[in-house]
């Protein structure tokens, strides 16, 4: 069963659309690559693929806009906005997204999966270690996850980063991070993978994973080789894979 739904978000200042496959089991959020929209993943063949998930009841699937992936992808405004946009976007996700997913499944502390494929990825990772409080794994597979590129300005010359986009980048901010959040982070997911085929760069993945680990978060990074190419073929697999790993038995 597919639902279709927007609303306005202040946040934002914009209309955002949200899509829903599935009618029980566990909330799984993927997020669209850098320019995608709520229903990316069903012309890709995402949802096609992962049928039986949603037949059996294991997975309910939901997507949204990729608003900040927009934004950046377009260089729209300057690179200030831009770091606007992607603290902005998350809140979204955690503020207005989440609560609707747990009236959805009628459960106020259901805890929600996210995955994602390219900056799909690394708005899943943000996600989880920016809120493990309500982020239970990520599942990141060919990520992007240096977002410096995306702010330059038209001269070239990068722009300082802002608190907006400090604390939306785990690159940047999980190094310095401690406390409570860290303490729950340490007790959640990640699995990265990635190819090394065409217009893949495993090194971002690797990246992020020995970042993790020398944090103290538990994460797994995976190299499917050079056959695998940074395409929707390649995320299809993986995400058939990992979900019959990551999802209790059936």
């Amino acid at each position: 069963m597919k639902l279709m739904t927007s609303w306005w978000s202040d946040g934002l200042d914009q209309e955002v659309n949200v899509v829903r496959w599935g009618e029980v089991g566990v909330p799984l959020l993927m997020f669209p690559t850098a320019g995608g929209d709520a229903e990316e993943i069903e012309r890709f063949l995402v949802i096609d693929t992962v049928a039986d998930f949603l037949t059996d009841g294991r997975i309910k699937v939901y997507s949204c806009d990729s608003v900040a992936g927009r934004v950046m992808l377009g260089q729209e405004g300057t690179p200030e906005h831009r770091m606007r946009v992607l603290n902005a976007f998350q809140n979204f996700v955690y503020y207005e997204l989440v609560p609707m997913i747990r009236d959805d499944c009628n459960d106020p502390s259901i805890e929600v999966m996210a995955a994602g494929s390219s900056i799909g990825a690394f708005n899943a990772l943000a996600m989880l270690c920016r809120f493990p409080d309500v982020f239970s794994h990520a599942l990141c597979m060919s990520g992007t996850y240096d977002l410096l590129r995306f702010l330059k300005h038209e001269t070239g010359i990068e722009a300082g980063i802002t608190g907006d986009f400090y604390y939306s980048s785990p690159l940047h901010y999980l190094p310095d991070l401690t406390g409570e959040t860290l303490d729950l982070l340490r007790e959640r997911f990640v699995l990265l993978a990635s190819g090394r085929g065409r217009a893949e760069d495993i090194d971002e993945s690797w990246r992020m994973a020995s970042l993790l680990g020398r944090k103290g978060v538990p994460n797994r990074m995976d190299d499917w080789g050079e056959t695998w190419h940074h395409d929707w073929p390649t995320w299809r697999n993986m995400l058939v894979q990992y979900l019959d790993e990551l999802l209790p038995p059936r």
